[in-house]
């Protein structure tokens, strides 16, 4: 386990700081003192080797390659990309109120028209030719059909819930949500469109990034405080579950085929993880530091969690391995990013779509992924 792993374990309020187990390094101190001078010249021999390689052949090969498109309609914030069956990208106009595709192997655009003001956050696709996105200034969830553009629009049945966030499909098709303004999460049953609103326990909090579990389990990112929360599918029970650092706010949040639960704390630069069996938590520093402002992140088929630290410029996109419990493949986004805000894995291609405020989509084309092992 690296030496920067901070773990805890959480039981009720308490808060219980485990220590990291120490190295001992006794053994190795014969061999470093006689052999340090020899160490010495051949790293310095292998650092100016490897100082006169050509700049193509220095790419690490874990490294993603990224590319980017140029939305052609100016400053109207792209985002929360997702993939269709034929392989277009779909993603949102949210200054501009549009919905629009990109196909990457012409790389022409579509641009479907929503009302003026809608401001839609967020997208995920149902089929082949249904779109359902968060209307977050209208107070709806819209259905359109992007065969005719036709739009049908589900409204929220509280005029509090005024700010539709995140949505997220569970594995009957509804959809569950976020409302950050409102301070609910929200379930919108496809087939007779109900809506049940569940209010957040604490005030303001903020709730943000959503996923969902293998079992089903609703997770949530409390965006304004240091909590995670979890809603029971099957009883609607929430639980809140607080972490250990009172200046924390995570802020999206991916679930890896274990069931464990991973977090990118926004305000102290951390990437973190959950057993929710056993209440431990595990915070890793981000490469970029405190202040990283790590926010968009997905899982990818062999369980690495990406990472975009928005502190930065450009921003960077990270990749951390849960085997070693190491970053890698720090790669700066070319357009320079401004904020890359949520991320979509295409398993078929091995690539994640992302948006940026630098007004393009992105592709990153991810290393290959192991045979698990």
């Amino acid at each position: 386990m690296s030496s920067e792993t901070v773990l805890y374990t959480i039981s009720n309020s308490n808060v219980k700081i485990v220590k990291p187990t120490q190295v001992d390094n006794t053994r190795s101190r014969p061999c470093a003192e006689l052999g340090w001078k020899m160490l010495k010249t051949k790293l310095l021999t292998l650092a100016v080797f490897l100082a006169s390689m050509p700049t193509a052949s220095t790419a690490q090969p874990e490294a993603p390659i990224i590319e980017e498109w140029t939305v052609p309609w100016e400053n109207s914030r792209p985002r929360d990309p997702y993939v269709d069956s034929a392989g277009l990208v779909w993603f949102v106009g949210q200054r501009s109120h549009y919905i629009a595709s990109l196909n990457p192997e012409n790389g022409s655009f579509r641009q479907l028209v929503l009302d003026p003001g809608t401001g839609p956050h967020n997208l995920i696709i149902d089929g082949d030719h249904t779109i359902w996105y968060a209307g977050n200034l209208r107070m709806h969830i819209g259905r359109m059909d992007t065969a005719t553009g036709a739009i049908h629009k589900v409204a929220m049945p509280d005029e509090t819930a005024r700010d539709p966030h995140t949505l997220v499909f569970d594995d009957a098709g509804d959809i569950w949500f976020t409302v950050q303004g409102g301070n609910f999460v929200g379930k919108l049953s496809v087939a007779n469109e109900q809506v049940d609103l569940f209010p957040v326990p604490t005030p303001r909090a903020r709730p943000y990034g959503i996923n969902i579990a293998g079992d089903g389990t609703v997770w949530v990112a409390e965006f304004g405080t240091n909590k995670l929360l979890k809603i029971d599918p099957a009883t609607y029970e929430l639980t809140e579950i607080e972490l250990p650092e009172t200046a924390s706010r995570p802020r999206r949040l991916e679930v890896t085929s274990d069931g464990m639960i991973w977090y990118v704390d926004y305000a102290e630069g951390q990437l973190g993880r959950l057993n929710p069996e056993s209440g431990e938590i595990t915070q890793w520093p981000m490469p970029g530091g405190k202040v990283s402002r790590p926010y968009g992140m997905e899982v990818d088929a062999d369980n690495r969690l990406w990472i975009v630290e928005t502190g930065p410029t450009p921003n960077q996109f990270v990749g951390f391995d849960p085997r070693s419990e190491s970053f890698f493949g720090r790669t700066p986004i070319p357009s320079g990013g401004g904020s890359v805000r949520h991320m979509h894995y295409d398993a078929a291609t091995n690539v994640i779509w992302f948006g940026t405020d630098t007004n393009t989509i992105g592709r990153a084309t991810l290393p290959g992924v192991s045979d698990g092992k």
